[in-house]
């Protein structure tokens, strides 16, 4: 990894006009929402009513996560009054959940068939979704425990793993203006090798950010996210904190993804019609190699995507971002929520990380959703004909497709999902404006130079049961101690990194070949209350010299409470 070398300037805090303008619009807010936390099981059941509505535009949200609270307790409601009648008895338990985990969004005298029969010291665990939750005029708080614990065996490992994370999330609503979020988790880990080289590599654990030592092989890290939010106009949600989001429809992205680190984020959605139209404008941490205790860099992001339904069950989205550094402030034309980005990162000299991208969304009959994505970073028309690899044609592509209650079955989803990225796509000139944030990738998680292909099986046999098999594979071809063929993305794409500049093809350089397979088996014991088994195999090869493998396998048993599973999937 190339860390940057500027030396840091007093960062001026240009979050504050972020949030004097929430302030100022805030006071005009109509109503709110807060949204699904990452991993949560509700995820599952949205996707599946989306597929089975097929043309239903309730569910024009889909390509942007974390989702809206709000819109998916509406959308839920609205297809279940259309369709009820023909759920299976799997998804009519996954929708009463959801109400029950949503209860600020369900119409107050519908509330009470929700609640627990036995409740705990009174006032606790007064539904079995929540510990404690208040619903009252003007005031809604929801307060519920969170952990994560699991213990490993690794073949070829004498060593125990495991996960230990702990913490609290609050959420809630004021006046049915305003919403908030805030959940910390404390969190030690000794992981599979495979993944302590991704660390010593990065310097950073995959998903979060800053981390200490444990242990000699273990670290140790926060996890601290939070956000308030609220409706600026009838249609615009506008959300302003801590936390991480995604765009598209697959396992991966390549436009943002939820893998990396949290990060500062102001986000202004706006549903209207047949459009989603989303502005995201973030804070970001440049590479850094965690020497002392000082102020780490920080460079800014501005991205937005508009879908459009083209008809009832196509959709086409936009999606165009910048990455930039600047000493000490926010670059304000970035700040226009409607302009092509590219034309003022013309006017400022050309000088930062510009991408464009197309994705398309298809729900066709049979329970059968086709979707894809379309990155281009830089592209020369008359370079890709020459066919001689020219390193700065840059782009990726994403194709994939979604079958659920596969061959009749209720509630098996078979999903298949190949993703490929040209070399020094995402990287730039220098080290600072890179797509990247605290030491990880932005989007896809092996940076670029890879062409990989995703198998995923997932059946839930019955309301508490979930099943899911994972089968992936990539070509990457990495870079040498000397050397840049275009997969780390930190390194600057020129001079002495890159050296010539044709003969740069996916899987150039030290080729190397990863094929990863995991069978999870989880039970939810109590409401949000899992215990899960897990089995991993992984295998990697380098092809080119000098010959390398290493596999490795990992069976795990777990406990997991109102937190999301940390998967290492790469």
């Amino acid at each position: 990894m190339q860390f940057n070398q500027i030396k840091n300037q007093p960062v001026r805090r240009n979050s504050y006009f972020l949030i004097l303008f929430v302030l100022l619009i805030g006071s005009g807010a109509l109503a709110q929402t807060t949204y699904l936390p990452q991993g949560d099981k509700a995820n599952i059941l949205l996707e599946r009513l989306e597929i089975k509505a097929r043309t239903d535009s309730f569910f024009n949200f889909s390509k942007i996560k974390p989702f809206s609270r709000r819109h998916a307790v509406a959308a839920a409601s609205h297809y279940q009054q259309l369709n009820g009648k023909t759920f299976s008895k799997v998804d009519a338990y996954n929708v009463q959940r959801l109400m029950a985990n949503n209860l600020e969004f369900v119409p107050a005298a519908e509330r009470a068939k929700y609640a627990s029969k036995k409740p705990f010291l009174r006032n606790f665990w007064q539904t079995p979704a929540s510990m404690y939750e208040v619903h009252v005029k003007d005031f809604d708080l929801v307060i519920n425990p969170m952990m994560n614990v699991a213990f490993s065996k690794e073949g070829n490992n004498d060593e125990t793993l495991y996960q230990n994370g702990r913490g609290l999330y609050v959420r809630g609503k004021l006046a049915n203006k305003v919403g908030f979020y805030a959940s910390i988790t404390d969190n030690q880990e000794k992981d599979p090798m495979y993944v302590r080289s991704f660390v010593a590599a990065r310097k950073a654990v995959p998903g979060a950010g800053f981390y200490k030592d444990f242990k000699n092989t273990g670290y140790d890290f926060f996890d601290a996210r939070g956000y308030i939010t609220f409706n600026a106009a009838k249609y615009i949600d506008v959300t302003f904190g801590y936390d991480k989001n995604f765009i598209g429809n697959g396992q991966r992205s390549l436009f943002l993804s939820d893998a990396g680190n949290n990060n500062l984020f102001f986000r202004l959605n706006t549903r209207i019609w047949k459009l989603n139209y989303q502005n995201l404008f973030m804070e970001l941490h440049h590479a850094d190699n965690r020497t002392g205790d000082r102020l780490i860099g920080k460079k800014y992001a501005a991205l937005h995507h508009l879908d459009i339904n083209i008809t009832k069950w196509l959709n086409v989205g936009l999606f165009e971002g910048v990455v930039f550094g600047r000493k000490d402030k926010f670059d304000f034309g970035y700040l226009n929520p409607i302009i092509f980005y590219r034309s003022i990162e013309l006017q400022n000299g050309s000088y930062d990380n510009s991408l464009v991208g197309l994705d398309v969304k298809a729900n066709l009959p049979k329970n059968i959703q086709l979707y894809g994505q379309l990155l281009l970073d830089e592209f020369n028309l008359s370079e890709v004909k020459k066919n001689e690899g020219w390193w700065a044609n840059k782009w990726g592509i994403q194709l994939g497709a979604k079958y659920i209650d596969a061959f009749g079955i209720p509630n098996l989803d078979l999903q298949l999902e190949h993703n490929r990225v040209r070399p020094f796509t995402y990287s730039h000139s220098d080290s600072l404006a890179n797509y990247t944030h605290y030491n990880q990738p932005l989007a896809h998680p092996l940076g670029a130079n890879f062409s990989e292909m995703i198998g995923v099986a997932r059946y839930q046999p019955a309301a508490k049961w979930l099943a899911v098999a994972k089968l992936i594979y990539y070509t990457q071809g990495r870079d040498s101690s000397s050397l840049s063929y275009g997969s780390n993305i930190f390194y600057p794409n020129q001079s002495p990194f890159r050296q010539g500049d044709y003969g740069y093809n996916i899987g150039s350089g030290w080729k190397t070949n990863v094929l990863l397979a995991s069978f999870l088996l989880s039970y939810e014991f109590r409401e949000n209350f899992f215990v899960e088994l897990n089995a991993l195999f992984r295998r990697q090869e380098t092809k080119t010299a000098p010959l390398t493998s290493a596999n490795t396998s990992v069976l795990s048993l777990g406990l997991r409470w109102n937190m999301h599973r940390r998967e290492f999937d790469f």
